[in-house]
């Protein structure tokens, strides 16, 4: 592949897909980190130009991730890879207080969530992926990953009807894992 081929193929990966990296990156990352990781990434894409399949999308968000574990580690933050949610409501609208309560829920709920649960929720939810896109960015087969995100749903939802004291109660189990 001559370099102007390969700059175009780059090019259009970029138009294609930068937005979604940096979306996926975001999340992950507090935003001072996230160009650097961005730009990691598709460095490495354009190193390995030949090994990035058609779909592009899974491959580059599990180059991310991968880009994101040696950041984290080679830098000693390790930190969950939470999805920042939002904690206040916007002021102004009807039933703000519901809206409150229902996000303090989620959140609550949300935060009880292993790293994993999060992680495969992320990606179907705020990501987009399918399954088998998923499961690609994760380095598992699609038929586990669609157990992990069954599972990780059922957890959600279990997490989020609970009275706050059962939610400390179970939180703190959790943490002594």
């Amino acid at each position: 592949m001559d370099d102007a081929h390969a700059r175009e193929l780059l090019t259009q990966m970029w138009v294609d897909q930068h937005e979604a990296v940096t979306r996926f990156v975001a999340r992950r990352v507090e935003a001072s980190l996230v160009d650097d990781v961005v730009s990691e990434t598709f460095l490495v894409a354009w190193r390995r130009l030949a090994d990035v399949p058609e779909n592009a999308k899974p491959w580059l968000l599990g180059v991310a991730r991968n880009v994101l574990a040696t950041h984290l580690r080679t830098h000693g933050r390790w930190r969950a890879l939470g999805v920042r949610l939002e904690r206040e409501p916007s002021a102004g609208k009807e039933g703000t207080d519901d809206l409150a309560a229902d996000r303090a829920d989620l959140l609550r709920a949300w935060e009880m969530l292993t790293d994993a649960d999060r992680e495969v929720i992320a990606l179907v939810a705020w990501d987009g992926l399918t399954a088998v896109e998923g499961a690609r960015v994760l380095g598992i087969r699609p038929s586990t990953f669609s157990v992990r995100l069954t599972r990780a749903r059922k957890r959600l939802l279990a997490y989020s009807g609970l009275p706050s004291e059962t939610a400390t109660v179970l939180q703190k189990l959790q943490e002594a894992r």
